[in-house]
Order: structure tokens, then C-alpha cells, then sequence
């Protein structure tokens, strides 16, 4: 696997490739990065991999500087799920100015949900990925459904930029008990990672009610929210929204279910797509 750690580095790597596969990371690798990779691998030349904490998608109180880096392992674990290419900048080396230049994207869709929450979060995230997608230039880029939103995001910014890409989700990867993978689970205690599944539970019982028959929105999302919160989560939204555009959903719309939540210190999201409509 070869390690760039500069633009130019990666540029006169991949001045061969006709097809880069890419995979944009933060680190703290897991199984479903890998299984990301995986995904990647057959459906390009070279396969890329980035690592890169990006400052722009925190918000002031939350955990850039604390956020894991875990160098060698992550560097051990692409190698074997047959990652061609590391790329792995540091702020300098891509940022080597203030990047005052970002992508803002569409608020109809940026500024609900995670990007009420989280403000400015979008904005950040697009602009990382459309700087990554210029050094690297894919011509396949795979993310995570388990970041329904940014896939989302993603995918209409790529069309409105008339970017050669295509972009490719990969369903969410859990572990045994449900709980979907994700790099902040390792702040989790023991406790509360037994907890942890019980997000998970909320969407599916969410969706139970749907595939039931039931037609009162509100009242769905108001019970799965108290759910969480007699167990001592702080929920930010448990929500049903149309799949096509994360808007209140009409009779008729193929749904998903969303949720994110702060369970002690640790927020956590995760979504279910429900294949039965809405009555």
C-alpha cells in the first residue's frame, strides 16, 4: 500500500489510474470502513483510502482534539482489506492556507436534523469532500449509509457540480447485537454499551408501527423519543422521514427511520430504511 502524505505525492501515484475507487475516512478505523474498502476494491483501477480529522465539520465544544487516531492500526487494517493507496494529509498539506472557499450547500436539506443539531456541520463535510475528491479524482466514491444525511448530501452536490463520480453507499455495518458500527463507540463504558442497542431497538420498533398500519407521524416519534429518554438518553430527534428527501412524509412514501442521541457523553446516530410505505 502506498502512503501519500502530500497532493503532489498522491497526484504522480495515481497519474496512471483511469478509474480510482475511493473511500474518504477519519480514522479509528472499523469493520465497516473495511467493509467499505472491500466495496470499493472491484469497482475501480486503484483503490483509495483517505485518512484526514477535518477541523471544518467540528463545532467549537465537540471532540476534534480528542477524536482517535489510531495511525498504525488503521494503516494495518487497509493493507489487508487490499486498500492500493493511502492518503493521509496533514492540515498543512491540505489546508496550506485558510480555506475560506467552501461548499455551501442546499439548507433545505443541510440545515435539518444533524445539520439543526450540529450547525455549520454540512458545510464543513462538503467542502472536505469536494477538496478530497480534487486531489483524488475518483471516478467511484463509496460512503457509509449509516451517515444517511451526508450520503444524501453528498450525492446532490456531486450532480449539482456535474462531477464525474459516481457515489456509492454501503449498507451499515452492525455488530452482533445490532448496535451500528462507529468510530465513537469506543467511548462508550461497559454499561453503556449494553445500552447502546437499544437506538437501534427505537428504529425498529418504529418501524414495526409502520409495517402495522400506523398513520399518526407525530405520535410515533413522540413515544420513541420518551422511549430513550425514560432510559436516561437525551434523544435529539427519532424521526420518520420520506427516503427520496428527508421531508414529512405523505401517504404513499417509501420511508426511514432516523435517530440521534446522546447516551452520557457519547452521541450516537443510526437510521432504518422501513420497506413498507406509509398508510
Amino acid at each position: 500500500m502506498y502512503i501519500a502524505k502530500t497532493i503532489d505525492e498522491l497526484r504522480s501515484h495515481l497519474a496512471g489510474s483511469q478509474r480510482p475507487a475511493f473511500v474518504p475516512t477519519m480514522g479509528n478505523l472499523h469493520d465497516g470502513h473495511l467493509a467499505l474498502v472491500r466495496q470499493a476494491k472491484p469497482l475501480g483501477d486503484a483503490t483509495v483510502a483517505s485518512i484526514f480529522v477535518n477541523r471544518l465539520q467540528f463545532l467549537p465544544h465537540e471532540d476534534f482534539d480528542t477524536y482517535p487516531r489510531t495511525w498504525e492500526s488503521d494503516c494495518e487494517k487497509l493493507r489487508a482489506a487490499g486498500c492500493d493507496v493511502l492518503f493521509a494529509p496533514d492540515e498543512k498539506a491540505l489546508y496550506p492556507e485558510p480555506q475560506t472557499c467552501k461548499v455551501h450547500p442546499d439548507p433545505v436539506l443541510a440545515d435539518l436534523l444533524e445539520g439543526h443539531f450540529r450547525p455549520g456541520f454540512f458545510i464543513g463535510v462538503c467542502t472536505v469532500v469536494m477538496k478530497l475528491f480534487q486531489c483524488v479524482q475518483p471516478r467511484v466514491a463509496v460512503f457509509g449509509k449509516k451517515d444517511y444525511q451526508q450520503l444524501m448530501m453528498i450525492r446532490h452536490m456531486v450532480r449539482q457540480f456535474a462531477l464525474p463520480i459516481e457515489i456509492v453507499g454501503g449498507e451499515t455495518f452492525r455488530a452482533d447485537d445490532g448496535l451500528a458500527l462507529s468510530s465513537r463507540n469506543g467511548y462508550l463504558s461497559a454499561t453503556e454499551r449494553a445500552e447502546a442497542v437499544q437506538l437501534s431497538k427505537a428504529l425498529q420498533a418504529m418501524a414495526e408501527a409502520v409495517r402495522a398500519g400506523e398513520r399518526d407521524v407525530a405520535a410515533l416519534e413522540a413515544r420513541a423519543m420518551q422511549s430513550l429518554a425514560q432510559r436516561g438518553w437525551q434523544p435529539d430527534y427519532l424521526v420518520l422521514r420520506r427516503r427520496a428527501d428527508l421531508q414529512a412524509p405523505q401517504a404513499g412514501d417509501a420511508l426511514v427511520a432516523l435517530a440521534a442521541a446522546r447516551l452520557g457523553s457519547t452521541r450516537l446516530i443510526d437510521n432504518l430504511e422501513i420497506d413498507t410505505p406509509l398508510a
